[in-house]
């Protein structure tokens, strides 16, 4: 495990949070995938940490499967767009399957790297989709 990952895991064992499932992936990063969901508006949103031995650290909601398709592509898009240049610290996008994404790129050189600055990142992106889960519903499904 990289030196981050061992970092972060530590924070987790320290604070007792037990929400993670750890995969260590094998790339040429020495990728570690922290997983887990963040339960907003009564769903489940999986969600992944990756740690690597790059300078940045992601933090990765699934907001919703297969939410863009042929139907509202143009609504869709020009709305992530939007929300995307609203909010500074992260961005949304769709994978090759459709779905939405919510990307956290935190700043995490080795020497600055902290999980307390990792987990901080949750309050924001919580705090977000809590407030805008219903809206951006709306737009998937019209």
């Amino acid at each position: 495990m990289n030196n981050k990952a061992e970092k972060f895991k530590n924070y987790l064992d320290e604070k007792e949070i037990k929400v993670f499932e750890v995969e260590e992936l094998d790339d040429e990063q020495a990728t570690v995938a922290f997983r887990s969901r963040l339960a907003i508006n009564g769903q489940n949103l999986p969600t992944v940490v990756f740690v690597d031995n790059s300078d940045y650290s992601m933090v990765r909601v699934q907001i919703a499967p297969n939410a863009l398709t042929a139907e509202n592509s143009a609504e869709m898009l020009k709305f992530t767009n939007d929300e995307t240049s609203k909010y500074k610290p992260f961005k949304l996008f769709f994978n090759d399957n459709g779905d939405l994404l919510l990307d956290f790129c935190v700043d995490a050189n080795e020497e600055i790297f902290s999980g307390e600055k990792v987990y901080a990142v949750f309050d924001i992106i919580i705090n977000y989709l809590e407030n805008n889960y219903r809206n951006i519903m709306k737009v998937i499904w019209k």
